[in-house]
């Protein structure tokens, strides 16, 4: 594959520059299999729909079809399991989660890797996203299978991180 030079200007970064060098969806890391496109995740419901409503520039207009979206305010009716498990972006901020290329946190990372973007911060990245394996865990233990309503927020949050909880 030919590297893509993306350019981004939106709400959160003006001029930031970056290289796909990879296929879309492919040649992830070992051990990084997400169960969910970014497409899928936008169609299900993430964010209360308020995530990356102004990047339809950077991204595949098929991501936005059937995105259940709000570019005035978080909505958590938007969300597949109509809770809100989001934390404020200020919140990651101060954990120091958020990488200076992504300010919007994990999932615009998730859809840049997507997308074919590599970066010094996927090894941290993949990290996070494999440590969310404790919330399927506790799901198994504490919920009958297929039971949407036990433990909405941890299973809106799984979503939030490309995994399926409706699996379970």
């Amino acid at each position: 594959m030919r590297a893509q030079e993306i350019l981004v200007d939106d709400l959160m970064q003006e001029g930031y520059r970056y290289l796909r060098t990879e296929p879309s969806g492919r040649n992830f890391h070992k051990g990084f299999a997400p169960e969910l496109e970014p497409r899928e995740l936008l169609a299900l419901g993430v964010f209360g729909g308020k995530y990356m409503t102004d990047c339809g520039q950077e991204f595949p207009d098929s991501w936005y079809e059937k995105a259940r979206l709000c570019h005035e305010t978080h909505r958590a009716d938007l969300n597949l399991f109509l809770v809100n498990a989001s934390k404020p972006l200020a919140y990651w901020r101060a954990k120091g989660w958020i990488w200076q290329d992504d300010p919007r946190g994990w999932f615009q990372w998730y859809c840049r890797y997507w997308m074919g973007r590599r970066s010094s911060d996927d090894e941290r990245q993949v990290a996070r996203w494999k440590a969310m394996t404790r919330h399927l865990a506790q799901l198994r233990a504490h919920c009958e299978p297929g039971d949407w309503l036990c433990r909405r927020r941890q299973r809106q949050a799984l979503l939030h991180w490309a995994y399926d909880s409706r699996k379970l």
